[in-house]
């Protein structure tokens, strides 16, 4: 980065490119190429082997997915990233690069469904066991913990129960039993650094506020650089002991020369060439353009969510309001402690009739979308019961904080009198 700063408003601006060399372009390319030309057979060699770094092939690393994860990592403080198809890709490839069959990882109750899914049903298939815990009490992480146990796992901003995870006091407990915290960020984005509260490693969902303009799907893998993975060796043995699918490398050792990044290197080189969950490059220029203006909508994200909530807090049809600004105890603490600058743009509410106003409310919005995602500029709504936790049971429902009658609401950058107008004459309609 040419421009040195610590703040967010100018590194998503900034970091990892100023211009192209060949053309002094100011904006990103999009390399959209297959393969890269090599100087000759010794170059080649070499970059296979890892003697050396560079371009090989898109599906393992692209100059424009290149910049978003420099971009990324920047914004986060941490050492390097991974960026990859999706966000399930993203979860999915954090825990199976240090997980395998037989071992397990202690997660969240506090979900996405879609995460639950994948940790509840595939991981098992793979043999990998997901331990799910309560975070009301950090404790029970130290709980479920054993010596096949390579990780915890949680969202910052748990969508859509919406009840900040503890994560100083949770990634202390892993670093005193020598286990990372992994946490899927992608709602606060902007609002918290998991990082410099010990986290070790970040995987998210680009598509949402990232993203922020519903066009391009992707994830990202960031790596804290700060968790020593040398010193828990028995734990990690996928990092510490020969991968027969590099020649025997032990990675821990093989790229040293680069800093702390043997678990993001791993990860790239072994999972990534393997599975091929590459992002395109051009899903990455479309990324890189909403990672621009983060910072900003952000905080109109944030506002407008503010007063949402407040209104619908005193709504007569509305039973119960979900957002962190109007938590107390506990909930409230850990909300001010983790979040800056706003405590997201997610808003979660219920209603007297149940499952059927919460059907009639969202066949009645005009100007909301009705669509599975979050973080988009427009204000989208959504039933998750019967739609993106659907899979899940009642008792896992509830688990997550899905209600019958929940009805989850992604606010986004319309004027507020706009937002509000359609919410309140979607609720006479309820």
């Amino acid at each position: 980065m040419s421009v040195e700063s610590t703040h967010q408003e100018t590194i998503v601006l900034h970091a990892g490119h100023r211009k192209d060399e060949t053309t002094n372009a100011v904006a990103v390319p999009i390399y959209q190429t297959t393969s890269y030309q090599f100087d000759n057979t010794e170059h080649a060699g070499n970059l296979f082997a890892l003697k050396e770094f560079g371009n090989i092939y898109t599906r393992i690393m692209n100059p424009t997915c290149d910049v978003l994860e420099q971009r990324l990592t920047a914004l986060e403080g941490g050492a390097a990233a991974l960026a990859v198809s999706s966000g399930q890709a993203a979860s999915m490839i954090a825990v199976q690069n240090i997980a395998q069959a037989g071992d397990n990882i202690v997660s969240s109750t506090d979900l996405y469904g879609g995460t639950w899914n994948l940790f509840a049903n595939s991981l098992k298939t793979m043999g990998i066991e997901v331990r799910f815990v309560d975070p009301e009490d950090p404790e029970v992480f130290r709980g479920a913990t054993d010596d096949k146990t390579r990780a915890y796992y949680a969202e910052t901003l748990p969508n859509p129960k919406l009840q900040v995870f503890p994560i100083k006091e949770v990634a202390d407990i892993g670093r005193e039993l020598g286990v990372p915290l992994i946490m899927d960020h992608t709602a606060a984005h902007g609002l918290c650094r998991p990082f410099d509260h010990g986290a070790a490693i970040i995987a998210s969902s680009c598509t949402k506020y990232i993203g922020g303009h519903g066009n391009s799907i992707g994830g990202i893998i960031i790596d804290g650089g700060n968790f020593d993975w040398e010193a828990h060796k028995e734990r990690f043995p996928m990092l510490n002991e020969p991968d027969p699918s590099y020649h025997g490398a032990v990675w821990t050792e093989a790229v040293k020369p680069l800093g702390p990044v043997a678990y993001i290197i791993k990860a790239r080189v072994t999972l990534l060439r393997d599975c091929g969950q590459a992002m395109s490059p051009f899903n990455a220029f479309l990324i890189l353009q909403g990672l621009e203006t983060l910072p900003l909508r952000m905080e109109r994200h944030c506002g407008n969510a503010e007063k949402i909530a407040t209104f619908l807090d005193g709504h007569a049809k509305v039973t119960r309001v979900i957002y962190p600004s109007l938590m107390e105890g506990e909930h409230r603490r850990r909300a001010d402690a983790y979040l800056e600058g706003g405590y997201g743009g997610l808003v979660g509410f219920e209603l007297e009739g149940g499952t059927e106003s919460g059907r009639k409310f969202i066949d009645s919005l005009k100007l909301f979308y009705h669509l599975a995602n979050i973080g988009d500029a427009r204000s989208l709504a959504i039933h998750p019961a019967s739609t993106t936790h659907s899979q899940l049971t009642e008792e896992e429902q509830f688990a997550t904080g899905v209600s019958p009658g929940y009805v989850r609401l992604s606010i986004g950058l319309e004027h507020i009198d706009d937002i509000m107008s359609d919410l309140s004459q979607a609720l006479d309609d309820a």
